[in-house]
């Protein structure tokens, strides 16, 4: 049984989506509508409801992080040394702690908000008392954006760990990489760990399980650890040492007899010597593979040493090689004996173990006598298994031609075909697209029209047609050029000039600040262009046709004036009283636009999230004569 679920640890949304999801469901979940008739208590309970609310939304959801978040005190040694090193321990417990203190805090602002809604005296007030509650509390969580991402981070990655029992029985590889660590444990387990023929393709720590002696077992597979001191190692390396330094396991130092993994055997030794600190008290077994290359017995001198006295130290050297399988079960037996004998050892050695023997008795069966009983099988079961044996050759399958071509084989399924003719199997099979065959379609001089092509295109690149002839520019474009260079060099000046101004005073609307034509005229004349006979450019065509537009036109005559007021402006009259007769039609216009605008006056007391009663009192509800029984239509 798994000892940590941490897949079950709840999404951590980002700070827009807690602000997004909170607000929505406090929309949704209280009241919307101030009814005119509310008394001021029920307006401040109104209001209170919803500060109250959002701040028990913001302290669950915040809560339920708090708690699934494993706190790196109480899990095992093993999880929080693996978790400090792959997510640093301080910043973990940093973010978990923001998001405690943000928590804290948004209580003290809803409590503060609460105490101060009591003393509201409108229904403006109050309202405004919740606006800045509300704020404040997405504020404050705004300012958890960057510790939300983390943890976040944190949850997905800690789902895709693998599930460690640390108290189960484990086998732990380790060893430099690519000597055959993982190819190890896919041969003993159902795992199926990428394996590759280059360095730390194992990149964390993977599981296998398998069942030994009707016992289930774990199989650990550690990445490549490299012989440097403790502080120079990587992440990838700390998992490795992390498990050695926990997991209560056999381990099985893995070392490559051939020296294929880049390292040799000698460097494969200072590894073991340096991190055997790390095997006190398990049991210990050197696994040499890879012996379908390179045995043992095929070493130098010096190197058959190195296994000599290893083996001298009563730690166990088995040859093995995971391509031939050799040898690969008889460690597996030998290491889960070793940790079965080791584990009844350390229990036994426990104060424990004595209350549980005084209630066993084993009974040992004694012998009768000293005649052998070998075991019985009957004449006609043996007759059976002799008549199965046939001499004929085994058929070949494919996964033995594969092993005996190795890099050569190719699966070739054609050669299965059932055909009237056999020597049509590997004929080539036409590609058909939309009905026609596409080998119609290719032109068998492809690649030498190409090459022609191609000669073509040299020889033009040597006669120089692509080159750019700047050379030959006349002297008109040259002048044209350093004309635009001059105005260039200006229009710089021009921006450094307006940066240079004190802008902090009033500034003219570029609309208002009106360029005359011979300040223009006389500008560019200074910048090197030819400003004589303009009359039909464009900007001459522009100042004609705005000044006849501005012109004014011939007032027309009109009444004289009929009062003093009149007298005093000959200019129109204001809009509200042009086209009214008399006071009387005014007063009535006046009237009549009040009347107009107070639906929308109603309508704009509304807040924009404020749901809309269609019909405040449905017929179908209020009319008609009421049964005896409730009042209440609910």
């Amino acid at each position: 049984m798994a000892l940590y679920n941490f897949k079950k640890i709840m999404v951590v949304p980002t700070a827009k989506e807690f602000i997004d999801i909170t607000l929505s469901k406090t929309q949704r979940k209280t009241p919307t509508v101030v009814h005119k008739h509310y008394q001021i208590h029920r307006i401040r309970h109104f209001y209170m409801r919803k500060v109250k609310f959002t701040q028990q939304n913001y302290h669950d959801r915040l809560t339920q992080i708090l708690t699934d978040f494993p706190k790196l005190d109480d899990i095992h040694p093993f999880y929080a040394d693996l978790m400090n090193v792959l997510y640093d321990k301080d910043h973990y417990k940093l973010a978990l702690g923001q998001i405690n203190i943000a928590k804290n805090l948004i209580d003290n602002v809803a409590k503060d908000y609460v105490r101060l809604m009591k003393y509201g005296d409108s229904l403006y007030r109050c309202k405004q008392l919740k606006r800045a509650a509300l704020g404040r509390m997405c504020t404050i969580l705004k300012r958890q954006k960057s510790s939300l991402e983390y943890l976040e981070q944190v949850r997905q990655h800690l789902s895709r760990l693998p599930t460690i029992d640390p108290n189960t029985r484990t086998l732990l590889l380790c060893g430099y990489p690519n000597v055959g660590k993982s190819s190890f444990i896919n041969k003993v387990t159902r795992a199926d760990v990428d394996v590759q023929p280059y360095a730390f393709t194992t990149k964390s720590l993977f599981v296998g399980h398998m069942d030994y002696r009707y016992l289930r077992w774990q199989v650990v597979d550690t990445p490549g650890i490299l012989d440097h001191p403790l502080e120079d190692r990587n992440t990838i390396e700390m998992q490795a040492i992390t498990a050695l330094a926990h997991l209560r396991a056999a381990v099985l130092y893995v070392m490559d007899t051939s020296e294929q993994c880049g390292h040799t055997l000698q460097e494969q030794l200072e590894l073991f010597n340096n991190i055997r600190p790390l095997f006190a008290n398990k049991p210990l077994i050197i696994v040499a593979n890879k012996c379908d290359v390179k045995k043992i017995s095929e070493l130098t001198e010096e190197n058959q040493k190195i296994f000599a006295d290893i083996a001298a130290e009563e730690i166990p050297v088995i040859e093995t090689s995971t391509l031939t399988e050799e040898g690969v079960m008889q460690v597996k037996n030998e290491a889960c004996d070793r940790l079965l004998s080791h584990r009844v050892d350390n229990k036994m050695k426990s104060k424990k173990v004595h209350d549980v023997l005084n209630r066993l008795h084993l009974a040992m069966p004694t012998k009768r006598d000293e005649k052998t009983r070998p075991p019985f099988i009957p004449e006609g079961a043996m007759m059976r298994k002799k008549a199965m044996e046939v001499d004929a050759p085994k058929r070949k399958l494919e996964r033995d031609l594969e092993v005996e071509l190795g890099d050569d084989y190719i699966l070739d399924l054609q050669k299965y075909w059932d055909l009237m003719n056999e020597d049509e199997k590997h004929d080539k099979i036409p590609e058909v697209w939309e009905g026609h065959n596409i080998a119609d379609y290719i032109d068998p001089a492809i690649m030498k029209k190409l090459e022609d092509l191609e000669k073509e295109e040299e020889l033009k690149e040597r006669a120089g047609e692509y080159d750019s002839d700047e050379d030959s520019e006349d002297e008109e474009m040259q002048e044209i050029r350093v004309l635009a260079k001059q105005i260039r060099e200006k229009k710089q000046l021009k921006v450094m000039e307006s940066k240079e101004k004190d802008i902090h005073g009033p500034r003219m609307p570029r609309t208002a600040t009106r360029v005359e034509r011979k300040m223009l005229e006389k500008e560019m004349g200074e910048l090197g262009l030819d400003m004589d006979n303009k009359e039909e450019s464009h900007y001459a065509q522009q100042a004609r046709r705005s000044r006849s537009i501005t012109k004014k036109r011939k007032r027309e005559a009109s009444a004289p004036p009929t009062s003093k007021v009149r007298s005093q402006s000959a200019s129109r009259p204001p809009r509200d009283q042009s086209g009214l007769r008399d006071p009387k039609m005014a007063k009535k216009a006046k009237r009549m636009m009040k009347n107009s605008q107070k639906g929308m006056n109603r309508q704009g007391k509304k807040g924009e999230a404020d749901r809309h009663v269609f019909d405040l009192k449905p017929k179908h509800l209020l009319a008609g004569k009421r049964k005896s029984g409730t009042n209440d239509r609910r």
